[in-house]
């Protein structure tokens, strides 16, 4: 599964999950079989070769529908902030639907 990350740096032991309106890259990261297999990053969300099935957002007041036009699941990580937590709490199904 491809998941799409608003990062504030392309440095993978040291970025941090942000807001979409602060994100300086977008990281997708390739998950299967419980571990990160490629992370590829861009300077803009809808410009990867591979389909993102989910977003990961950094709360409930971020605006999900520019990632549901393309079909993606919003999902939320209220404390998780670095790559391996996310990833972590993804497949430990730790992260949230969005509130409504």
């Amino acid at each position: 599964m491809y998941l799409l990350l608003p990062m504030d740096s392309e440095d993978v032991q040291e970025a941090k999950l942000t807001s979409v309106m602060d994100a300086k890259i977008w990281a997708q990261l390739l998950v299967q079989e419980g571990e990160v297999v490629e992370i590829n990053h861009a300077n803009e969300f809808d410009a990867f070769d591979n389909f993102s099935e989910a977003v990961i957002l950094i709360n409930d007041f971020e605006n999900p529908m520019p990632f549901m036009e393309y079909n993606m699941m919003p999902l939320v990580a209220h404390t998780q902030r670095s790559i391996d937590d996310i990833v972590e709490a993804y497949l430990f199904r730790e992260l949230h639907d969005m509130a409504v």
